[in-house]
């Protein structure tokens, strides 16, 4: 018998965890001033089918649930109302959440797409203790019209356990009823767990009936943690689906199942995040909360009284909302080097194209080409009713001015508008075939011959001003060594052949010497040390031939490039 787990650290921080598991469709009905007990769902495209994501108080009711296909949720609701989601959007209403929590505690961090941490340590007494402060959330929440689950633990997960499972029971990876389909001994049991039907005691309720013992189920007090989250499913425990049903499968169902175990055959056999989540919520390893900086966005944007839907159209809003983009990243002294076009529909559905520059700049007549080819992929719909330009990405830029006397300031200006030019050139090939797809050669220290030289990105790096000379030449074109019939002696062959062909040699001049990199284990060059030659055979051809004198490999003969 395994011995039981140390107990959890005594920890003087408390944490809260708000989820808001009607997001989307409870946003989308804040905006269009919606009945939330009407059917509604904001529907997402996963690969070719397009699923449930988001599901309001009416739609619940009617049996729809989430990840379900459309298709399936409309036969069962004919009258189910919906709308594509959009992700920035929830982003950003997620991120104003963010900030009117900022009441209840200035640590406020995002946890997932739906969910939001808040280190309370030190703040509940201002709102008349803990439960004060949840009846004070759901008080907000129900004005905001939002469906809220908080929890309060002395953890970040225990926190998030409770607000996403408090009250809740275990549940069955298998279809049917759990209780049948488990073995005869374990069925005595289940009729002592539904003793309320024979006249005992009612079972929990419901997280969402709204009754005065709710929030106290929700707070863990200080220190009880472990029997907390003790009675709650292991998905409180926030691990995969696949961990989830392995473990359903042993019979391990709730957290008390699991704590309890030994800890080295479960990192054997579930790796070491299982282990992870279970100290994270027990409070044996630290999960702080970390606040999301508050960034300053350089966006602009242009609502439009009437829809539009022609290219010149958009081009022409692009042409109002560039200059002043740029006047505020100049001001700034940053230049972007990543832009975003966004277009709005009516739909409220929303489609957007980038473009990224080789160097950062603020010059909108070296951006507006790179978005003026994106515009033509934007699909208008129904019409589109606002446009809004983003730099995503931006770096420090600074004026640079040539200085000296005038001949040396013709030098540099006509550097830095040959620099323009081959940056430009970068940015427009890269808007069609992706900037990783435009590379550049830049030399590499070492000495073998097919490692002096990497392939970097252009728009990430810059041009060579001078590749250094080797010290014999090398050729032109590079292959992989391919053997040469010829004696395996280090002299030159007079006749050898290569590629079926039979050669005789009619000049020679070497040898170069190349030792393989001792430090590293390359299987091209387990053929140990080489002898290199440059051939001109009768016919021409200049090879570059070389003999490896042998290591791991037989020593021979073999043909490396072939010079101009």
């Amino acid at each position: 018998m395994s011995a039981p787990s140390a107990p959890a650290p005594r920890s003087t921080r408390r944490f809260l965890s708000l989820w808001f598991p009607r997001l989307g469709a409870e946003r989308a009905l804040r905006q269009d001033r919606g009945d939330p007990a009407l059917p509604f769902a904001v529907v997402a495209t996963q690969g070719p089918a397009q699923m449930l994501h988001s599901l309001s108080a009416g739609a619940e009711a009617a049996g729809l649930r989430r990840d379900q296909p459309l298709r399936d949720a409309l036969a069962m609701c004919p009258t189910l109302v919906t709308r594509l989601r959009n992700p920035q959007i929830e982003a950003a209403f997620l991120a104003s959440l963010r900030r009117w929590a900022g009441k209840y505690s200035p640590w406020v961090g995002v946890a997932g797409e739906e969910a939001l941490s808040l280190d309370i340590t030190g703040c509940a007494h201002l709102f008349g203790g803990e439960e004060g402060l949840l009846a004070a959330i759901d008080g907000d929440c129900a004005g905001f019209g939002l469906t809220v689950r908080a929890g309060i633990a002395d953890t970040v997960g225990g926190a998030w356990a409770l607000a996403h499972y408090a009250g809740q029971g275990a549940a069955h990876h298998r279809s049917g009823d759990a209780v049948d389909q488990e073995a005869r001994a374990t069925r005595s049991r289940a009729v002592k767990r539904r003793h309320w039907e024979r006249g005992g005691a009612a079972p929990d309720t419901p997280p969402d009936t709204p009754t005065a013992g709710i929030i106290a189920r929700r707070i863990a007090p200080p220190g009880q943690v472990r029997s907390a989250l003790a009675p709650l499913p292991l998905a409180a425990l926030r691990l995969e689906p696949d961990t989830l049903a392995q473990l359903s499968r042993l019979g391990l169902r709730r957290v008390s199942d699991l704590v309890d175990q030994p800890r080295a055959p479960l990192t054997r056999r579930f790796g070491p995040r299982l282990t992870l989540r279970i100290d994270q919520a027990l409070g044996h390893v630290p999960e702080p909360v970390s606040p999301v900086a508050e960034a300053r966005p350089f966006a602009v944007r242009m609502t439009l009284p009437d829809p539009i839907g022609l290219e010149e159209d958009m081009l022409a809003g692009l042409d109002r909302l560039l200059p002043r983009l740029c006047e505020t990243l100049a001001a700034a002294g940053r230049g972007a080097r990543l832009m975003r076009l966004q277009a709005y529909r009516t739909d409220h559905s929303m489609q957007w194209v980038a473009a990224g520059l080789a160097r950062a700049t603020a010059d909108p007549e070296r951006i507006r080409p790179l978005l003026a080819m994106k515009v033509g992929e934007i699909d208008a719909g129904h019409g589109i009713d606002m446009l809004r330009l983003e730099a995503v990405q931006t770096e420090p830029v600074s004026a640079r001015e040539p200085v000296g006397h005038l001949a040396a300031g013709e030098v540099i200006a006509n550097r830095l508008a040959a620099s323009t030019a081959e940056d430009d050139l970068i940015a427009r090939v890269g808007a069609r075939i992706g900037m990783e797809a435009v590379t550049r050669w830049h030399p590499a220290s070492s000495h073998i011959p097919e490692k002096t030289a990497q392939v970097l990105a252009a728009a990430w790096s810059d041009p060579v001003e001078a590749w250094p000379e080797p010290p014999v030449p090398r050729p032109l074109l590079l292959w992989r060594p391919e053997p040469v019939h010829a004696p395996d002696v280090p002299q030159v062959p007079q006749r050898f052949r290569w590629r079926r062909r039979d050669l005789v040699l009619a000049e020679a001049t070497g040898p170069e010497r190349i030792a393989p990199e001792w430090w590293l284990d390359d299987p091209n060059w387990r053929s140990g040390t080489r002898d290199y030659w440059r051939v001109r055979v009768e016919g021409g051809e200049t090879l570059w031939l070389f003999f490896a004198h042998g290591g791991a490999m037989s020593p021979g003969w073999f043909c490396h490039g072939q010079f101009a």
